[in-house]
Formats: C-alpha cells, sequence, structure tokens
C-alpha cells in the first residue's frame, strides 16, 4: 500500500456510488465474463474475446483471462513483475518478465505477440474492474480540474496521479463522474501503445451485481486535442456480460 492521505469528497462519494468501501474491502476478487473488440486489435494482429471469464484481484495486481489462449491454460498478469501462461496442472507454458519494458521494440509497433496482449489487456481490465476501488489503495494525488460540459449536466474532472507500483495506461489520467457520482468517462494516454495514443473512455449501461455497480459497456475513442473525442475509429469496445464477487471467508 502506498501513503495514505485522505480522499477528497468527490472521490469518496464515487466509491460509494459503486458499491461502498465497506463492500469492497470483504472482497477477494471479481470475476466477469467479457467480450473485446475494436480496431486496436486489428492494429496489434490479435484475436478478439468472446465470452471469455476473467478474474481481477481485489488485494494486489492480480489478473487472469481464464481458458485462454486454449481451453485449459490461464494468461495471468503478475503486476509489473511477469506474465505468464499456465497449464491446469500448474506447469508453466511461457513467461516473460518485466513485460512492459519490451514495449519499446520495434516488432511491437507492427504486432503484438499473445504475451504482450495478455500484459496491455491485463493491467487495463484490472483497473477497469477495479476502479474507483483502486484509489483505496492509497498513494495516489487528485486535483480537481474544471467540469466537463455534457447534455446530462456538469460531470466533475478529477486528474489523478497513479503511484508507480501500480501498472495503468498513463501515470496522469483524467476521471470524469456524472451528478450520481459514477464514473462515465476516463481520458488517458495508452503509453505501451504510443506516446500518441491519446484517448476518451466512455462509461456506460451500468448495472449492479452483487453490490456493485457496474457500467457493462465501455468504448475507447482518440483523443487526438482538447476534450471531444472523434467518433471513430473505435480503438477498443468492451461488454461485460456477467459478474460475480469471490468474498473472503
Amino acid at each position: 500500500m502506498g501513503d495514505f492521505e485522505p480522499l477528497p469528497d468527490v472521490i469518496s462519494a464515487a466509491i460509494e456510488a459503486h458499491g461502498g468501501a465497506t463492500v469492497w474491502s470483504r472482497l477477494l476478487a471479481v470475476e466477469a465474463t467479457i467480450s473485446a473488440s475494436g480496431f486496436l486489435f486489428t492494429a496489434k494482429r490479435r484475436p478478439v474475446l468472446r465470452g471469455v471469464r476473467v478474474t481481477a484481484s481485489a488485494a494486489e495486481v492480480r489478473f487472469a483471462f481464464h481458458d485462454y489462449p486454449r481451453p485449459g491454460e490461464t494468461s495471468e498478469l503478475i503486476g509489473d513483475e511477469q506474465v505468464r501462461v499456465v497449464r491446469q496442472d500448474g506447469s508453466v507454458l511461457a513467461y516473460r518478465e518485466r513485460p512492459r519494458s519490451a514495449f519499446g521494440s520495434l516488432r511491437r509497433s507492427l504486432y503484438w505477440d499473445h504475451l504482450d496482449f495478455v500484459y496491455f489487456g491485463g493491467y487495463a481490465t484490472w483497473n477497469y474492474l477495479t476502479t474507483p476501488f483502486i484509489f483505496l489503495r492509497g498513494g495516489f494525488t487528485f486535483e480537481e480540474r474544471p467540469p466537463l460540459r455534457t447534455a446530462e449536466g456538469p460531470w466533475r474532472r478529477i486528474r489523478v496521479t497513479f503511484p508507480a507500483v501500480i501498472p495503468t495506461h498513463s501515470r496522469v489520467q483524467d476521471f470524469y463522474f456524472d451528478g450520481n457520482h459514477r464514473l462515465r468517462r476516463l481520458d488517458y494516454t495508452a503509453e505501451v501503445v504510443g506516446p500518441w495514443a491519446h484517448a476518451a473512455h466512455m462509461c456506460d449501461e451500468y448495472r449492479e451485481y452483487d453490490g456493485l455497480q457496474v457500467p457493462t459497456r465501455r468504448r475507447v475513442r482518440p483523443l487526438p486535442f482538447g476534450t471531444r473525442p472523434l467518433p471513430l475509429p473505435i480503438l477498443v469496445a468492451i461488454e461485460v456480460h456477467h459478474l460475480r464477487v469471490r468474498r473472503a471467508q
């Protein structure tokens, strides 16, 4: 855990609106079935995800794609330290240490291999499934910026600086919360894709699962400048088909 300071009221309100710190503190993990597609998959020559079961740890930066890439295999992210593919018996089929450091190569600007995708998809989806509860870990700094005017009314904008121990798209990101304190958008630079990969990530169609409020539809669009994203292409589209929590005994 990082150094802890009291959370801003807007962040505390968002945590409560998404289920509350008490509910989250009792969880071991979040398990979901998701699909994901979009231009990024095409650009990096990766197959889309269709109904893949995933697990995001609530206590540590750890994420798993189950029965992926093949039935009986699990692809795992272990923080920034390692990605790997393991069999049901626990034997390791493939692994890569310090996977983020590998993204500077020319080959990765042309295509990603499976372990590249496990790193990117793993840390990204772990962030998505644990936010805003991720802020309870401490070590973050927050700065309120001018709100974003939308047809639904103003969305409060909080600029968040992440601690170095958490793998994420970029250290500085903007989070937008609507009048019900729900996360509706986040802006970031997907640095492992490239320093130019600025994106606006929209969160919609909230549903309740096991006491958590979860956006089940996410769309990531290019944000080349300003605050207005381009309508196309859809860089990543994510659907959450189902979610359940795993509680501590």
